[in-house]
Formats: structure tokens, C-alpha cells, sequence
């Protein structure tokens, strides 16, 4: 998307993304390449990721008319007015274009939801950004920032997949019209190997990662999974799977619980 055309909306981040947690170097860029000869048009990164160089490398040898949704992220220390907008600015130059989405990547550190927000709504105002998410919020902090914030966040950015069905945080996100997108759709590989995921798998003829992407599609949140290889098609061809109601109904009663991400200064245990 080019910095001319209106901000995007919810309904305008497509549904599957790749997300390049780890990756770095020239893998980076090859993986990104790979990503969008394989079809997907949705990139997320971060400044935290120290890759926003390379995945811009690779969305250009690709697509250099700049047909991506592109979306990076402010890291914590970074959030103070000041910081927010030199280190954004320079998010753009690594990225070589403007980010259609800049999320508030942890609501920590430096973050202050007042002085975050604006520098968020100057940032979109003189066009390095065209428009702003958050990212690891509880429903109180998404309200929040709601309160402050000149430009509505798009996207809401948290771990959801089977184990972690975070019903609260994704009907939340619904009622305020903000898309929740969900990091770590696999749980690492854990939600892989549950039995109810494995039987849905096997009535719908699709692998387990097919089936956690697709229960997520069904629940209208959107997925960022990190992937190289086989499973970068694995999970594009995902989109084609479609499970009935009773079957995204059975994963989402599973008991079983895993958080992968809980640093001690998550906002949830505050």
C-alpha cells in the first residue's frame, strides 16, 4: 500500500501475515522473499526484531510497487514522546516505505499512554506512519489508549491459538472495531499436538497448523505466524481450509491451557 491512499481499517489487514520474530541477516530476507512468492501480502516486524532492514530488503526484491501490508512495531523503551517519534521515523528509513501499521509493540518501560498516543497521532499526521495498534494490552489498557488516541488503533496484537482462546480480549477488540491479530497461532507447536486439534485435522483433511489457522480465521482474528520452508505454503494454503461451526466450537472448548509469552512484566499479572 502506498502512503497516498486512505488509512487503513480493520477489514483492510489481511487475514494471514508472516511474522519474523528471530529472523535476521540474510535469512530474513530470503525468508520475507519466499513469503511473498508464495502469495502472502502481510508483513510484521519490529524494532525489537533488529530485522526491519532486511524485511524491507526482501518485500523490494519482490514488490517493489509496494503491493504489502506492512506492519512494525515501537519498542518499549522508545515510547516517550520524543523517542516514539525519531525511533519510528527511523523504522521507515530502514523499512525503505512508509508502515501501514506501527503498534505499541509492549505497554511498558518508557510507555505513557498520553504522551504515547500523541506522538502516534503526529507520526500518522505527517505521514511516516499511516496507521497505529497496540500490542500485549488488556481490555482497561486498549480502553485507555482509546481515550487518548486521535487515530483509532487498527489492530490489537496479543498471543491467541487453541491453548490460549483469549475470549474476553478478542470480543473486546470486536465491540471497539479493532482487529485482533493473534502472535504464536501455534503455541509453538504445542496447540499441534492436542487430540482435538488432530481429529478436526484429520475429518477436514488439513494438517494441525491448517486447523489452528483456520479456527482462528473463523473467530475473525487474524494470524501472524513465523515460518520458513514448507510450512510458509503449508500455512498460505490454510485459507482454503473451512471448519463448521461445531468443529471451531470443539477447539475452542479445549480445557488445556499454555502461555509461551510471560515475561515478568506482562500487564496481565499487574
Amino acid at each position: 500500500m502506498t502512503a497516498d491512499e486512505p488509512a487503513p481499517t480493520p477489514d483492510d489487514v489481511p487475514a494471514l501475515g508472516l511474522g519474523t520474530w528471530k529472523l535476521t541477516g540474510d535469512t530474513a530476507t530470503e525468508v520475507v522473499a519466499d513469503a511473498l512468492e508464495t502469495g502472502y501480502r502481510h508483513i510484521d516486524t519490529a524494532q525489537l526484531y533488529d530485522n526491519e532492514l532486511e524485511v524491507g530488503r526482501g518485500i523490494r526484491r519482490v514488490d517493489p510497487d509496494e503491493d504489502v501490508f506492512l506492519a512494525t512495531k515501537v519498542a518499549p523503551e522508545n515510547c516517550a514522546y520524543e523517542d516514539c517519534v525519531s525511533s519510528v521515523r527511523a523504522s521507515k528509513d530502514r523499512l525503505g516505505r512508509t508502515p501501514d501499521l506501527v503498534y505499541v509493540h509492549w505497554p511498558r518501560a518508557a510507555y505513557d499512554a498520553e504522551d504515547t498516543t500523541r506522538a502516534l497521532d503526529d507520526l500518522v499526521d505527517e505521514g511516516t506512519a499511516r496507521a497505529v495498534g497496540v500490542s500485549n494490552f488488556t481490555v482497561d489498557l486498549l480502553d485507555e489508549f482509546l481515550t487518548h488516541a486521535d487515530h483509532r488503533p487498527v489492530a490489537h496484537q496479543f498471543e491467541c491459538h487453541p491453548l490460549l482462546p483469549q475470549d474476553d480480549l478478542v470480543e473486546a477488540c470486536h465491540e471497539r472495531d479493532v482487529l485482533p491479530v493473534a502472535y504464536s497461532p501455534v503455541a509453538r507447536g504445542k496447540a499441534l499436538e492436542h487430540p482435538d486439534v488432530q481429529a478436526v485435522a484429520d475429518e477436514v483433511d488439513a494438517t494441525p497448523g491448517q486447523v489452528c489457522l483456520a479456527w482462528l480465521r473463523a473467530r475473525n482474528v487474524a494470524a501472524i505466524p513465523k515460518t520458513t520452508g514448507g510450512h510458509l505454503a503449508e500455512n498460505f494454503d490454510s485459507q482454503s481450509v473451512t471448519l463448521t461451526d461445531d468443529q471451531v466450537a470443539r477447539i475452542s472448548a479445549i480445557e488445556d491451557r499454555h502461555r509461551c509469552v510471560n515475561p515478568p512484566s506482562a500487564p496481565w499479572d499487574r
